[in-house]
């Protein structure tokens, strides 16, 4: 695909938009635009993020799996070497954030910041190359940032949000749980006006925790779709001025990618940590 074939408008929203389909009465039916795509409804699937995403995790799960079953005593070899300091890095982190006991929460942390920065990696391919291919095999739109499409990010998000709620109401009890929600920031000796302290505790501590999963999900999201809209306006310069900016910004971007999945990995850690603390 070339941008001189489209206006530099078409060109972007060609790039940012994701290959949408619906299974409809047997048939697979692709939008090719974004007003097809949102008249398919809640039950159309970004076929691009669920494959890269799924590509990469695989990616991941049998790149560990293969060198746990090659590690050996000794002088390891450098894959294991990577491996090993990758799992260092990630209990130093654990161990320095999470104080409680939950063999869950070091592999959880692991998984999300080697598959967020995986899927955020797909960002350093040049924007011309998957569409054209894609193009040429008909598809017509194929994203390969998973972490660009706001539905990636806000279904990991949810994800770290139920076990937070899952191990809130399992430490501290449903009531424990609701305590927390009704019972704090605001409190009093006097039970009548803790009672009418309720409402606005459980106003402050709802918006609170439903502020995690918002948080971890357009922080993400609007990272990456920003650095990829960078790329795509690169690519609509002329071509000495590609090469001049799109380096740099490379560069650059690796630090971004490498930040915005420590980011996402620390704060889920944070809040789990937060979910085993019973302290009232």
């Amino acid at each position: 695909m070339t941008s001189e074939a489209l206006t530099s408008a078409d060109y972007i929203r060609h790039h940012l938009q994701n290959l949408t389909c619906v299974i409809n009465e047997g048939h697979i039916h692709c939008a090719h635009n974004a007003e097809e795509a949102k008249k398919m409804g809640f039950w159309a699937l970004n076929v691009d993020t669920f494959l890269v995403s799924l590509v990469l995790g695989l990616v991941f799960l049998i790149f560990f799996y293969r060198i746990a079953l090659k590690a050996q005593q000794g002088v390891p070899s450098g894959a294991q070497n990577f491996a090993e300091w990758v799992i260092e890095f990630i209990d130093n982190t654990v161990r320095g954030s999470f104080v409680g006991r939950n063999a869950l929460v070091a592999p959880l942390a692991m998984t999300v910041f080697l598959w967020i920065f995986l899927m955020n990696l797909m960002d350093l391919v040049p924007v011309d190359y998957v569409p054209y291919l894609a193009e040429s095999m008909g598809l017509g739109h194929f994203k390969l940032v998973p972490s660009t499409d706001p539905n990636a990010t806000i279904g990991m998000s949810l994800g770290v949000f139920f076990l937070v709620v899952f191990y809130s109401i399992k430490i501290k009890g449903v009531s424990g749980f609701l305590g927390e929600l009704t019972l704090t920031p605001f409190q009093s000796k006097n039970k009548l006006v803790q009672v009418l302290f309720m409402p606005v505790n459980l106003l402050l501590e709802g918006v609170n925790l439903i502020a995690k999963p918002v948080s971890l999900a357009l922080r993400l999201f609007g990272n990456m779709y920003a650095g990829e809209m960078i790329f795509i306006l690169i690519a609509l310069l002329p071509f000495y001025a590609q090469w001049t900016l799109s380096l740099p910004w490379a560069i650059f971007h690796i630090l971004i990618i490498t930040l915005q999945a420590f980011i996402f990995m620390t704060l889920t850690i944070v809040y789990l940590d937060m979910a085993h603390q019973d302290l009232h």
